[in-house]
Parts: C-alpha cells; structure tokens; sequence
C-alpha cells in the first residue's frame, strides 16, 4: 500500500527501529552534516533533528541510507520492480523500450498509475500561503566548508516543456542567494536545461517552476531516475507506489506539484539572467567547481503548517545517494536487457560515483561481442557518460570486486583489449579536458577466442572436483573450521 507522505514514510522507519529522533540542538551549518555522514558510514539509522538552528522544522536525513531502507522506500525489491516493468513492456525487438516507455498513456494496463488533480482544498501542501516568500525560515544546510553557500539537496523540479507542455520532474540543486533567489543547476544534458532552452529561444523571459521539498519516497526517487526524455517521473512514481500520485495546481504558476508536498517553492527562471552558482561538495567527493546557472526566483511558498524538510548530503561514498543509485542500477537491469539482451548481470560500483565504472556480464557469443556491448552502452541515455566500461563473462561475479580485479588482470592484453572514444563525459568529471566533453575508455575483459586472432590455448580456470566439494560440504561442520565467506552480489544487498 503506497504511502500517503513522506511522513508516512518516517513513521514506518520509527516502527521498525529504523529513525533516530534527535532533540539535541544542532547547528545547519556543518554540524548536520559530520553528523549524518559518520551517521551513514556506521551503517545508522535515518536521522530526524527537531531542535535544529533553535527552531521548529525538524530536518530529516538519511532516509534512504541503507539497502534496507531503500527497499522499504519503494516498497519492494528494486530487483521485482525492474522485473515487472520489463514484462510490462514485452519489447519484441531492442529499439521497442524507448517507443513503448515514451507512450505509456497508450497501456491500458496500467491507466490508474497516472497523476490526477485533487482541489486545492484537499492538499496539505495549501494549508500556509506565502505571497512573500522568505527562504530563511527553513533549515537549508550548509554543508561542506568549501561551499559556495546553503543548498537546497532534496528539491524536486517541475518544469513544462514550452512548447508540448509536457511535464519533467528532476532532481537539481538550488543554491540559495537570497531570502527568494536560488541558482538552479541544470546541466546541459538534463531535460530541465532543454526546456529552459527552449524557452530562452521562444522569447519566454520568465519561466515557470515550481520545486516540491517532500514527498512520499516514490515520488523522491522518481525524481532521480534515468528515464527516457519526454517519460512523465509523476507516471513512474506511480507505477512504482502502485497508484496514482495526486497533483494540485501551484497558485502563482501553471504547474502542477504532488500535493503531499511539505514545501513548494513557486516562481520563475529568468532565461537571460545567469549568476556563478557553487562551489559544491559533490557526490564524486570533489568539491565541484562553479559556474554560471540560470537563476530562479521565488514568488511564492506553500507549505503544511508543521513541515518537515528533507534534506541529503552527499560527498565521499559511501553516502545516502549511493543506495539510490544501487536502486537505480537494479531497476533499469532488466530494462537494459531488453536493448541488449546478452547482458547477463551489471555493478555500478559505490566507489565508481555512478559514472566512472561500470562492470557488465555477458553471455558472448562471437568474435567482438563485447566490443560490440561497450559501443552501444555508450549510445544508451546516462550509460553515455560512463568514463570506464569492463566487459566479462557471464560466470563473471560482477559484484565481488576480488573477481573482478582478478578476471580484469590475468584476461587483459592492453594493447588488444582496450578501446577509446571520445564524446560527453558527466558534467562533474574534473578530469575532462573541457567541460562536458572527454574521453571514455572501454576494456574487453572477456575469454578470448581463435576467431578474435587469439592462436594460443587459453587457460581454464582451477576449479575443484564437484564430488569432492560435496563431500567435504558434508564433514565441513565436524572439522571445527570457520565457514567461508559468501562472495557478494545482489542477493546480499538486504532488498
């Protein structure tokens, strides 16, 4: 049964022991951070600070910070939910996924997962309106030393397409200015940015938006997912929670945010005003650099009388985005298979921040094959960005990190198995030469084959009689001995 809010949600993680309720005056600036993060590296519980700056909006953080928890927020396996919605598409050839994700209104199956319109006068996030806005009355953090001032780090932005009118819902920091100005860090390939364009090329001077502050998880995750352009995050929210997300009409702009919002931030994006927004400790562990972002303007606040703000940090993994991203890794498993079905299992490893390695399994069957996969994930939407790809094969434990270091050095002739490409890198990738654009490189990890030019006999791996495993699997308790240690993988991921 979906959540009815975020809070709903909070109450869940109270009953299963899971929230950290602490009364203990805090400090936004810097102290919630250290906090949260010593917090999430112990493997801790989500945190809810109610005496923070010495007033009375309590900041929530680390809610999704373990696999558990996670799972709880989605409120099934990631796993199960990929499973589902590949079956739910059944794309009879690799390019159907894309048409048939972009024309979800056209599944009947699933037409009560799609957003409607409740009156403003039964949505919680209408009960206080605010005509002059004021940013200071929130608990915004300051996060990092370094940082180019207090950000807002759980905002879900509302964009319409200027032209369609379709909606978009991202995930993208607001670097507060003022008590009603916040840098708004669209990067060039998110969909927010491309409406922002099109606009500026229309002539729109101002541009709506509005940003929802909580939600209930679905939504929040939704928001951060890498779904194709033009897919409705409002739409996936609801497949995920299983029924519908209810959506009211902002007062100052026309857009439309969850109504179960605990704060909304209505107002416009000027398309010629742009100002240096960060520096910013970012999830890659850096600090990123700044730069110049459009700005937004605040015009309007609604809010719950007695609102919780959500908040997140990010920084050195292992942090709170982590566990969202091993989600999204599950999640779009079985999506990706339908593009590339001889992939067998993939691990963005936590340590890689999303973009830096991907190490994929694939059941090869001829000559170049995983050059062929490394090539095509790199034409595949967020896959572009992935500075290293690791190909495999399919008896390849992908998330035991031992095996793959292992497989990667003894099946590697550099000279032979190493590609490079160059084309868009992330926009945080420090390392790129120009920003937005670098080179990315690719490595053929697998078995090599006669019909790759490879003349020699390739060695098989040591592996112990299977009637002797089964035997001393027998006697192993009767010898006294500790038991080995399980490789990792998913399964052991506490979905």
């Amino acid at each position: 049964m979906a959540y009815k809010d975020l809070r709903d949600f909070i109450e869940k993680l109270k009953k299963e022991g899971e929230l950290k309720e602490i009364e203990l005056p805090v400090s936004s600036y810097l102290e919630i951070t250290e906090i949260a993060d010593r917090a999430v590296k112990a493997g801790g519980p989500a945190l809810l600070f109610k005496n923070v700056d010495g007033g009375k909006i309590p900041v929530a953080i680390n809610l999704f910070a373990s696999y558990r928890r996670m799972k709880w927020a989605l409120e099934d396996d990631p796993d199960s939910i990929g499973r589902k919605a590949a079956k739910l598409l059944k794309p009879e050839k690799p390019s159907g996924f894309i048409d048939k994700l972009k024309k979800l209104v056209e599944l009947k199956k699933i037409a009560d997962i799609f957003p409607k319109e409740v009156p403003k006068s039964k949505a919680p996030c209408k009960e206080v309106v605010i005509k002059e806005p004021d940013l200071s009355i929130f608990p915004i953090l300051f996060c990092w030393p370094k940082d180019g001032g207090r950000f807002i780090t759980l905002p879900l932005v509302f964009t319409k397409d200027p032209e369609t009118g379709e909606r978009n819902c991202g995930m993208y920091r607001l670097h507060v200015y003022s008590k009603n100005t916040t840098g708004m860090h669209w990067h060039w390939h998110k969909v927010g940015a491309k409406h922002f364009w099109k606009a500026k090329r229309m002539g729109i001077k101002k541009f709506p938006v509005a940003v929802a502050i909580g939600s209930d998880p679905a939504v929040i995750y939704s928001a951060t997912a890498p779904l194709p352009e033009d897919v409705d995050e409002m739409v996936f929210a609801g497949f995920i929670r299983g029924k519908a997300v209810e959506m009211v009409k902002c007062e100052t702009v026309d857009l439309e945010v969850p109504a179960n919002a605990e704060i909304v931030l209505e107002g416009y994006v000027d398309t010629e005003e742009f100002r240096f927004e960060g520096p910013f400790g970012d999830h890659t562990g850096y600090y990123s650099l700044p730069d110049f972002y459009p700005v937004f303007h605040v015009t309007c606040i609604t809010m719950r009388r007695d609102p919780i703000y959500p908040a997140t940090i990010v920084g050195k993994p292992p942090m709170e985005d982590c566990y969202i991203g091993k989600a999204t890794e599950r999640i779009f498993l079985p999506l990706l298979k339908t593009q590339l079905p001889e992939i067998v299992d993939m691990n963005l490893p936590i340590e890689g921040v999303f973009h830096n390695f991907a190490f994929i399994s694939i059941d090869k069957r001829y000559p170049g094959h995983a050059k062929k996969v490394i090539s095509a994930l790199w034409g595949l939407g967020q896959m572009s960005f992935t500075k290293n790809i690791v190909i495999f094969d399919k008896d390849t434990n992908v998330h035991d990190i031992g095996e793959v270091i292992w497989r990667w050095g003894n099946n590697v002739d550099p000279k032979r198995d190493v590609i490079f490409t160059e084309g868009p890198v992330d926009a945080l990738d420090h390392t790129a030469p120009l920003p937005f654009y670098g080179s990315k490189m690719g490595i053929d990890a697998t078995r090599k084959w006669p019909e790759e030019g490879f003349t020699r006999d390739w060695p098989p791996d040591i592996e112990m009689d299977p009637k002797i495993k089964a035997k001393v699997d027998k006697i192993w308790d009767k010898l006294g001995l500790p038991s080995p240690v399980r490789k990792p993988g998913p399964w052991d991921w506490g979905w």
